[in-house]
C-alpha cells in the first residue's frame, strides 16, 4: 500500500478502486441508522456492472478501497505487462487461486502481473476457459483504471494496453 493513503478522505464524484469490484465512482454520502447507531456511508456505483455499493466511511480504508493509481503507477503497470511471463510450476488450481487473489487485491501492479502471465499471442497454445476468465477479469480491471486515470474511454485504454502486449516478445 502507498504510505500517503493514511486517513484517506474520499469525496463525491471521486473515482475509487474497490478491491473486489474494480473502478467505481462515489455518487453520494448518506447516513444510515443501524442498531441505534448512525453510520456514515459512501455510495459507490459501478456503471459497467450496473451495481451500487454502500461502504461505511470508517471501514473504507480497511476494505482496501483506494483512490485511483497515480500516472506513475500506471506506467509501472504497463512496464510489468511488457515483461516476460513468470509462470510457476504449481498445479493450475493453486496458480488460479493466486491469480484470483492478485485480481481481488485491487493493487494495479499485481493485476498487471496476472495480465502479463496469462497473456497469449497468436503463436501460443489456446488458453483454457478458466485461464481466459482470469485473464479477461484482470485485463478489464487494468484498462478501466487506466481509462479513469488518463481520462480516456475504455476503448482507448484497451488500445494502449494492446499496443504494449503486442510489442512484447513471445
Amino acid at each position: 500500500m502507498d504510505s500517503d493513503l493514511s486517513d484517506v478522505d474520499f469525496k463525491i464524484n471521486d473515482f475509487v478502486v474497490y478491491p473486489s469490484h474494480g473502478v467505481g465512482q462515489i455518487v453520494d454520502e448518506e447516513v444510515q441508522e443501524i442498531a441505534g447507531f448512525e453510520l456514515k456511508m459512501y455510495v459507490i456505483t459501478f456503471d459497467k456492472d450496473k451495481m451500487t455499493l454502500k461502504v461505511p466511511k470508517n471501514k473504507a480504508e480497511s476494505t482496501g478501497m483506494r483512490k485511483l493509481s497515480s500516472p506513475n503507477t500506471i506506467g509501472k503497470a504497463l512496464q510489468v505487462i511488457s515483461g516476460k511471463a513468470k509462470v510457476k510450476r504449481a498445479m493450475w488450481s493453486r496458480r488460479a487461486q493466486d491469480y484470483e487473489q492478485k485480481i481481488n487485491s485491487g493493487e494495479l501492479i499485481l493485476i498487471a502481473e496476472v495480465v502479463r502471465d496469462l497473456h497469449r499471442n497468436e503463436e501460443q497454445r489456446e488458453q483454457s476457459y478458466s485461464e481466459r476468465q482470469l485473464y479477461e477479469a484482470a485485463l478489464e480491471r487494468l484498462t478501466r483504471e487506466i481509462a479513469a486515470v488518463d481520462g480516456i474511454g475504455e476503448k482507448k485504454a484497451q488500445e494502449k494496453v494492446d499496443k504494449v502486449l503486442e510489442g512484447k516478445a513471445a
